[in-house]
């Protein structure tokens, strides 16, 4: 804390999710926030360089909506009105997973699917209003200054320098410069211990295109399409709609399929739907074959699960670490944006209750990021050939827990209570522990497993009304049917 009893001059390095809305976190208890990023900032949505995976599909989860709600509100209506669709989880997708075909009953949980750079943008905008805001772009972030008990501020240089170096002073450092944060070894560099890390590694890769389809819900009225990769069919692929851009009786998807290592999706187009024909169901391949692409497959592999314990660090003081460079998910379980506005809120609730020091603040991240990571890192670590110091087996109680969750999962395909209570679970808005209340638990230790439909539910069904789940009430109707 600065000697005006504030958190003083605070310089966050990275201007995507996690910064923007850390900075917004900080700026009222802070003299200036200024963000600094590597990448020229677009005027627009434009995808950028310092986004790898931008141009790929991108989900924003029930609590993840929450969350920036309260941070910015009226964050929602405004993203309804630029066309980002609202689907609703399981009411709007055509879902397989270990060949059971999920229910569509009516009570869903919404996610938003909008482009990364949609979302980033509209963010971006929002935040930058704040006057004790600001941003340097095409900055490389070459360093730490300070000591190793204490960090004081940053050293840079413009984008394309080579030699030339500058340091800009801080009394809190925060990175939030994503999975590829150099950060560790800035402290070694610094005399500081690096932080302990965890890592599973899947091998996964995945590919992405661009779709146009017609929409027609006398046909079928779901919005997207989700088979699940397991450890018996490693291959997935997702169909999910993308805003609106005028063309009224069409509009844009884009198609991600993944695989393991050895068994990457290709890039080419004839490849990608091969590929796309071999998966668990032909529906999938199905709706490309009705569909226009637009543009080639594009690929990503960076999908590692790696969390960096920096709140067991002791010191240095003056660096919070927060986003993907503390805890970076696997991309294919769309968790990423949705974290990231959890720790920002945890920031701003431990502020708000008086708890300042940067120790504090960073328990807040990392207990944001707990649950996630069980999620992804508990998938992953079941999958063929997962390696990492994060896949050893545990004991008998984590036996026991992966068999109950099992039969969560297989019961949650066709009980709506059961389906529900998993769904919160997934979207981060209620805690695991609810799946252990009696009407769950009752269910999955005595009730058998009822079949699920036999083909893919086109149509959605409607069933009489349960409790509904705890979630946002995003401020406009589901866009329009898909195909």
């Amino acid at each position: 804390m600065s000697p005006s009893g504030t958190l003083g001059r605070v310089v966050v390095i990275g201007n995507s999710f996690a910064g923007l809305l850390t900075a917004l976190a900080l700026a009222e208890h802070a003299d200036q926030v200024t963000i600094v990023d590597r990448d020229r900032i677009p005027d627009g949505p434009q995808p950028r360089s310092g986004i790898p995976q931008g141009r790929h599909i991108h989900v924003l989860l029930a609590a993840g909506q929450r969350a920036m709600e309260a941070m910015l509100p009226g964050l929602l209506g405004e993203l309804a009105v630029l066309g980002v669709p609202s689907v609703g989880l399981p009411r709007d997708v055509l879902q397989i997973n270990k060949g059971r075909w999920v229910r569509r009953w009516p009570q869903s949980i919404p996610f938003l699917t909008g482009t990364r750079a949609l979302l980033e943008h509209v963010v971006r905008l929002r935040v930058l209003k704040h006057p004790r805001i600001d941003t340097l772009d095409a900055i490389d972030v070459v360093g730490l200054t300070g000591t190793s008990t204490r960090v004081e501020g940053i050293a840079l240089r413009a984008k394309g320098e080579t030699t030339r170096t500058s340091t800009v002073a801080a009394d809190l450092v925060v990175d939030a410069s994503g999975r590829g944060s150099r950060t560790p070894q800035w402290l070694t560099d610094l005399g500081s211990a690096a932080p302990a890390e965890e890592r599973i590694e899947t091998g996964l890769a995945y590919a992405t295109r661009l779709y146009r389809a017609a929409t027609d819900p006398r046909i079928a009225d779901y919005k997207g399409i989700y088979l699940v990769p397991h450890p018996q069919m490693p291959r997935g692929g997702v169909v999910m709609p993308i805003e609106e851009d005028g063309e009224p009786a069409t509009r844009r998807y884009l198609v991600t399929l993944s695989g393991l290592a050895g068994d990457e999706p290709p890039t080419d187009p004839e490849g990608f739907e091969t590929f796309a024909a071999r998966l668990e169901h032909p529906v999938l391949s199905e709706w490309m074959a009705a569909a226009e692409a637009e543009g080639p497959p594009m690929g990503y592999r960076n999908t590692a699960n790696i969390r960096r314990r920096y709140e067991r660090l002791d010191g240095p003081d003056g660096l919070l670490v927060v986003g993907d460079a503390a805890c970076a998910f696997n991309p294919i379980y769309g968790q990423g944006m949705s974290v990231a506005a959890l720790g920002a809120e945890a920031i701003t609730k431990a502020l708000a209750d008086g708890r300042r020091t940067v120790r504090d603040l960073q328990r807040a991240v990392s207990a944001a990021a707990e649950q996630a990571w069980a999620i992804s890192a508990g998938a992953d670590r079941t999958m063929p050939g997962a390696t990492g110091n994060g896949v050893a087996p545990g004991g008998f109680a984590d036996k026991l827990g992966s068999w109950y969750l099992g039969r969560v999962e297989a019961h949650s395909a066709s009980n709506v209570v059961v389906g529900l209570a998993f769904g919160n679970v997934i979207h981060l808005t209620a805690p695991v522990t609810s799946l252990f209340a009696w009407p769950v638990m009752r269910t999955v230790l005595f009730g058998r497993v009822k079949p699920g439909p036999s083909a893919p539910p086109l149509l959605a069904e409607a069933v009489p009304m349960v409790h509904a789940p705890r979630q946002p009430s995003p401020p406009h109707e589901p866009a329009a049917p898909q195909p």
